[in-house]
């Protein structure tokens, strides 16, 4: 047996322990996130008298709030250093849910309203309840945004500390699977915890894991040289790439990065903002209002077992067919000869003929929930191959020293639309009911029909995006700086 072998056998393995704990928290982080879609339809919106146009308001600024946090996120963590950055990042997210359980009480206290399930429907005490209760679930929804925009860069970060390169890729892969898990898991434990305890026990019982999970942070993570789980066969796995990312590091330190506001002047930059305009607002859509819409459809609660049922298959189909996201464009590029970005837009393209699907949730809805669920469930799983190989296109066109200034500016043009989108839906969902028999689009009346609406943007939003990305870079161009 060799030295190598020997080492390899005797090797510690402290760095997939740090990879299950990135997996709990992305997976806590998409739990936390999603308390306040599967509770608003069933118990927040009739305790506050919210209309859609309200819940509209407060999705709409988390997106826009979220992505501009994103800008500075990965700054913060690198100054405050891996360990403290992940304990603020995820402890001010949990400290931002659990107050969501505040706002009645906060509601009560600034109206001087003791009971605000009591105040009539259409008084002015109804009005001062529902709006100062959005205004403070506004606040809290901020908070929570601060804090979950740290948590990507914070795990990227761990992954690139503790993993020689031939790793991270399949220990990201691992952790990332945690918004799946979470999607799949939300409702199955949220609308139950909000039936049997109240909705504000759902939020701080969730809420609460992240502080559980700084426990373990705070005795499990420390620098690969400094931890004492980890032996040296492990660090010197983990550090096998040491010469060569030097070297590539003195390369880059040679190569000029384009400055911020010269980024605008090039067409590939407004082409991946066209990517990411249009797009990224349609999965916030789904994410956000699709527990509401089986609600007001079909009569299925989110803790109904048909609710939990139908919101369930939807995340599931997204987390298996996405899976494809990544692998078409290596056919095309290695079974078809194609040039990587020639491969990667052909399989956008096919991609976005996918959400399509979405325009027949609708009209099969007549027939049976299960359909919409399977539908729109196959136009989300869309967008997240689309996604998967839209931030790939960065660099194939620009320089590894402007990567992450283009990322930051496509995070913030999908936050602005999904923001555009986000509010623009729920004021269509309350004029619509408002309206009635009155508002009608092809045969459908009233809210059926702004849900209608809803779904054929979201199903042409994709094959938009890519004939304005197209136009704007016919052919494969770099930059060159």
């Amino acid at each position: 047996m060799t030295t190598s072998s020997t080492q390899t056998k005797l090797m510690t393995n402290w760095r997939w322990w740090l990879c299950s704990l990135l997996f709990v928290a992305t997976t806590v982080n998409y739990l936390d996130r999603q308390v306040l879609s599967l509770t608003y339809e069933e118990f927040i919106k009739p305790e506050f008298g919210w209309s859609d146009a309200d819940y509209g308001t407060i999705t709409s600024f988390f997106s826009i709030f979220y992505a501009i946090c994103c800008l500075f996120a990965g700054k913060f963590i690198d100054w405050m250093g891996t360990k403290r950055g992940y304990l603020w990042s995820i402890g001010v997210w949990s400290a931002g849910a659990c107050l969501h359980a505040a706002c009645g009480w906060g509601t009560s206290l600034i109206t001087g309203e003791a009971d605000i399930t009591a105040v009539e429907i259409g008084s002015k005490a109804a009005l001062a309840v529902s709006t100062t209760s959005v205004y403070l679930f506004l606040l809290c929804r901020g908070i929570l945004a601060l804090g979950e925009s740290g948590n990507f860069p914070a795990a990227i970060k761990v992954t690139a500390e503790y993993n020689p390169k031939k790793d991270r890729a399949y220990s990201t892969s691992i952790f990332n699977a945690g918004a799946s898990v979470g999607a799949l898991a939300a409702p199955l434990c949220i609308p139950p915890l909000a039936k049997s305890l109240g909705w504000e026990w759902a939020f701080i019982i969730i809420g609460g894991l992240g502080f559980l999970w700084m426990f373990f942070w705070h005795f499990m993570y420390d620098k690969p040289e400094k931890s004492k789980h980890v032996n040296q066969a492990e660090l010197d796995y983990i550090h096998q790439d040491d010469a060569e990312e030097e070297a590539q590091k003195a390369a880059q330190s040679e190569e000029k990065a384009i400055p911020f506001l010269k980024c605008f002047t090039y067409k590939q930059t407004w082409s991946f903002i066209c990517g990411k305009l249009l797009t990224d607002g349609v999965w916030w859509f789904f994410l956000f209002w699709a527990p509401s819409y089986f609600d007001n459809q079909f009569g299925a609660k989110a803790s109904s077992p048909l609710g939990q049922g139908l919101i369930f298959t939807l995340y599931a189909i997204v987390t298996v067919l996405s899976i494809c996201g990544g692998y078409l464009p290596k056919y095309f590029v290695e079974k078809k000869g194609m040039h990587p970005y020639s491969g990667r837009m052909l399989a956008m393209l096919l991609f976005a003929f996918m959400p399509l699907v979405a325009l027949f949730a609708q009209p099969l809805g007549v027939n049976s929930p299960w359909w919409p669920a399977i539908l729109i469930g196959i136009a989300a799983a869309g967008h997240q191959a689309w996604s998967a190989n839209l931030f790939s296109t960065i660099g194939d066109m620009f320089p590894k020293s402007t990567i992450a200034t283009i990322t930051g500016i496509g995070a913030t043009a999908g936050g602005v639309g999904s923001m555009f989108i986000q509010k623009i839906a729920g004021n269509l969902f309350t004029h619509a009911e408002e309206a009635g028999t009155a508002f009608q689009f092809l045969g459908f009346e009233g809210k059926p029909a702004g849900y209608f609406i809803m779904f054929c943007f979201c199903g042409v939003a994709y094959l938009i995006s890519w004939v304005a990305m197209k136009l704007l870079v016919p052919k494969y161009k770099p930059i060159k700086v």
